[in-house]
């Protein structure tokens, strides 16, 4: 078993996850402060909120926009315990590790190996709406082209070093950050200046309510609105599998997730508030992108070609955080046992590159989706319900692993700078809320198949956990493990 830092059970984080970088030649800490707090912005915007924001409108009306703010308000919480776990011990690399320690060898496996499967999903997801936005500006581009260009265009962004993804998403994100603000803008002017549309819809705050109030579908069309808007919050916790290469993380993680409700006011609520103001929100076509469609009603033709490609780069944005994600993630299993040695070494640029091609192979599965599904916006919600479940799962796990924390580590918890807000009670709100998104999921023929699907996955994970625990090099872990645990409560009685 790798070399491993050794501490005084109940003083420090112990167990596989504390080994310190895995004894390997180490990830760099090459991330700085701009890095990192794009890095959160690009995975606040993702390609559900772009492309999904026109179908959460038609379900729930004008409550979309609580549908977020909930959202988003559950999410900061999940964001807070990650934060506060990771900074209790810097050899955490991300949050499969910290699961690991705190929850046995299985959550990191389970972890691991679902966080990968979700960042495939979404790239299959990012590939098809890539796709589906190069035909809008090129009609007749073979499908193929796009879906197999784009894996090819991630791997050469990734292979050089973490700074260069660090850079390409800088400025993928500050792309998308200048297009919400030009929308916000333009959306403004055309307020003040009461703009009349071609069905006569005159431009106002008062068009987000006056069609039905606020619930125009009731209970059930709010519930429903819940399904994908949650995708669009999916990679909200991308900054915690770049914390093992983050420059001063001290700083910069706390800065990078504080800034979350100030991002999901702006780029969420401060979105749609306009959007549905200038666009009556019954004449938004839930098939398409309401940004490109409310420059396109602007008369701004150019600007909404323009959004088209901002779109296009938002997906690629997202399919790029994800294969930096996977890829650092199968790393991490690969250094515990959990899989193929091959990948968990690094090039001598310190980029875990075979971990990286092996996950860059699977987002070809955007071509069979592509010439099997009906349509672009089919095929984008089966896909992004089953990441969503996947998600969830991960998302989960925090808040069980941050339970785990304080029942084990309250020490830890008391010392730390950067306690999350009502620790005691708000890990079982936030679990509480996932259950009802499951449920929500259920409600609608096109998100139900989702619940069947991920069962199928984690099955398949339990089959391969229960034959890759019979390793020694397993049992030696999980030996360890309820060791640690034993050594913490003794500590804990003798306090």
């Amino acid at each position: 078993m790798p070399e491993r830092t050794t501490a005084v059970p109940g003083t420090s984080p112990t167990g596989a996850a504390a080994r310190d970088s895995h004894a390997d030649p180490s990830l760099a800490r090459s991330l700085s402060r701009r890095h990192i707090q794009m890095l959160a912005i690009g995975g606040t915007i993702g390609t559900g909120l772009f492309m999904g924001a026109g179908k959460t409108i038609s379900l729930a009306g004008p409550a979309v926009i609580f549908v977020y703010m909930i959202i988003g308000f559950m999410l900061f919480f999940v964001m807070r315990a990650m934060g506060e776990i990771l900074l209790s011990n810097l050899n955490y690399k991300s949050f499969s590790d910290f699961a690991g320690d705190l929850l046995g060898p299985w959550a990191s496996f389970f972890t691991g190996w679902s966080y990968w499967a979700f960042w495939v999903v979404t790239g299959v997801a990012d590939i098809v709406a890539i796709s589906g936005y190069v035909d809008v500006l090129a009609p007749g581009t073979p499908l193929w082209i796009p879906a197999l260009l784009t894996p090819v265009a991630l791997i050469l962004l990734n292979l050089p070093s973490v700074k260069a993804f660090g850079e390409a998403e800088f400025w993928f994100a500050l792309i998308k950050v200048a297009a919400i603000v030009a929308l916000i803008g333009t959306g403004l002017v055309m307020i003040i200046t009461h703009f009349t549309s071609p069905s006569g819809a005159v431009a106002g705050f008062e068009n987000i309510w006056n069609d039905g109030g606020m619930f125009p579908h009731g209970v059930a069309g709010f519930v429903l609105g819940f399904q994908i808007a949650i995708f669009a919050f999916a990679g909200i916790e991308l900054v915690g599998t770049a914390a093992a290469e983050t420059r001063d993380p001290e700083k910069n993680l706390p800065r990078a997730i504080n800034t979350i409700p100030l991002r999901l006011l702006l780029f969420y609520v401060g979105a749609l508030v306009i959007i549905m103001s200038v666009n009556p929100w019954r004449t938004i076509d839930q098939g398409s992108s309401p940004f490109i469609g409310m420059f396109a009603l602007a008369g701004l033709g150019v600007a909404a070609i323009v959004v088209n490609l901002v779109v296009l780069t938002s997906a690629a944005s997202s399919a790029n955080s994800g294969i930096y994600s996977t890829s650092r993630m199968v790393y991490g299993l690969a250094q515990d046992g959990n899989a193929p040695k091959t990948f968990g070494t690094l090039s001598s640029r310190k980029v875990p590159r075979n971990a990286l091609l092996f996950s860059c192979i699977f987002l070809l599965a955007g071509l069979v989706l592509l010439y099997t599904g009906d349509s672009f916006m089919g095929a984008f919600t089966l896909v992004t319900s089953v990441a969503s479940v996947l998600t969830m799962f991960v998302w989960s796990i925090i808040m069980v692993s941050y339970l785990a924390f304080l029942r084990r580590r309250p020490h830890l918890h008391a010392a730390s700078k950067y306690r999350m807000p009502g620790a005691r009670f708000m890990p079982w709100v936030v679990l509480a809320f996932f259950a009802f998104m499951l449920w929500a999921l259920g409600q609608a023929d096109d998100t139900r198949l989702a619940l069947v699907v991920a069962p199928v996955w984690f099955l398949a994970l339990g089959a391969a956990w229960y034959v890759n625990r019979k390793a020694p090099l397993q049992q030696a872990r999980i030996v360890e493990w309820k060791a640690d645990v034993q050594a913490e409560k003794a500590t804990l009685v003798r306090r």
